[in-house]
């Protein structure tokens, strides 16, 4: 599918609604932003439930809203997953499924086995909706929502009436979906947990506002946002598992140019692996460190520096020679004086944690 072009704006209860984007035609887009700025709006504008004054939305090649055109809910192809499930009580699993067998187009649409194998729900068929847990729920919510055969599925924050056992249960499964479906998905969210580890693509709302739309780790590095400011900054980065060391346990990442260690075995040579690095877990040096016990040294560019507040800067890294990515540091006010780092300077990150962010193959890069 080609990409998705929406463009609302019209008044709301606390403040005007506008906003202009496109998204890719495929994998997972993130619409995040804090509680109240606009993201179930948009959500339900994409999905024909709510309409604004002012509308525009291409889905592929097909509008479904402009100035002469209003494709009503009932008739678009969307699948929607609410923040609670809304099963029908009186049916079975496999009794939900099939009422969105019978409502699609014949011919048309995902294969019954297929989306409950994706699901793992072949051994919850038979049992109705009061004796499954939050995550089973969900997950049967989803699997409905792909067997009514969409052209884009919208998920609004499917986690967040879950508890953390249930989470765990569940993202496995959205994890697999962005593998696995040829839609676009586009899913709510205001946990950057959720978002680092799920999507592809990130649309950044705030007031009603598109503040920033790109690639989500574009967008998590961009350090003049919001989200740059908060004690939980990181980097999110992807690299290419190029080498094992069975004696020392550890995984070696090829960042473009530059080695990032990772204990333990991530995965299999030339799998794409998504990390985590927390701007205040990198510190700077001048000079390259000859002994420290820190193991992941990395000859990185000063491209940015942001001052957040008379205490707190951000400085943001290129990283490797043939790499795209950044990290960012986050350092006080008086290392900044001390150092008096420069834009286009030279220097050593040293980086004393990374995580995993997700432990499927990659298929990004």
């Amino acid at each position: 599918m080609s990409n998705i072009s929406v463009r609302f704006s019209g008044k709301l209860d606390k403040f005007d609604l506008d906003v202009a984007f496109d998204i890719p035609g495929q994998g997972v887009t993130a619409l995040f932003g804090q509680s109240g700025c606009g993201k179930t709006t948009v959500l339900r504008c994409l999905a024909g439930l709510e309409r604004v004054q002012n509308g525009y939305l291409c889905v592929g090649r097909h509008i479904w809203q402009d100035k002469h055109t209003f494709v009503p809910a009932h008739k678009r192809a969307v699948g929607y997953v609410f923040q609670e499930a809304n099963l029908f009580d009186h049916l079975s699993v496999k009794g939900n499924l099939q009422f969105a067998l019978k409502r699609r187009n014949k011919g048309t649409g995902a294969n019954f086995d297929d989306v409950v194998n994706l699901l793992g729900l072949s051994g919850l068929l038979d049992r109705y909706p009061e004796n499954l847990s939050g995550g089973e729920r969900q997950r049967v919510a989803i699997a409905r929502a792909l067997l009514s055969a969409p052209e884009i599925l919208l998920m609004d924050e499917p986690l967040s009436a879950l508890d953390r056992f249930s989470k765990d249960e569940i993202i496995p499964y959205l994890e697999r979906l962005s593998d696995v479906l040829s839609i676009p998905v586009v899913f709510i969210s205001h946990d950057t947990d959720e978002v680092e580890r799920l999507a592809d693509h990130m649309v950044l709302m705030e007031q009603g506002r598109i503040r920033a739309n790109g690639p989500l780790l574009d967008v998590l590095s961009d350090p003049t946002l919001f989200i740059a400011k908060s004690a939980k900054t990181a980097s999110v980065l992807e690299g290419r598992i190029s080498a094992f060391d069975q004696e020392d346990q550890l995984s070696t990442l090829d960042m473009g140019g530059a080695d990032l260690f990772v204990p333990g075995y991530v995965g299999q040579i030339g799998d794409v692996r998504r990390l985590r690095i927390a701007a205040t877990d990198v510190s700077l040096a001048v000079d390259e460190p000859s002994k420290t016990t820190i193991l992941n040294v990395l000859a990185t560019r000063i491209t940015d520096i942001h001052v957040i507040d008379g205490a707190r800067v951000n400085i943001v890294l290129s990283i490797g020679d043939r790499s795209q990515s950044r990290l960012i540091a986050r350092i006080t006010m008086r290392s900044l004086k001390s150092f008096d780092f420069q834009i286009g300077q030279l220097v050593y990150a040293q980086v004393k944690g990374v995580s995993m962010v997700e432990r499927r193959k990659g298929k990004r890069r």
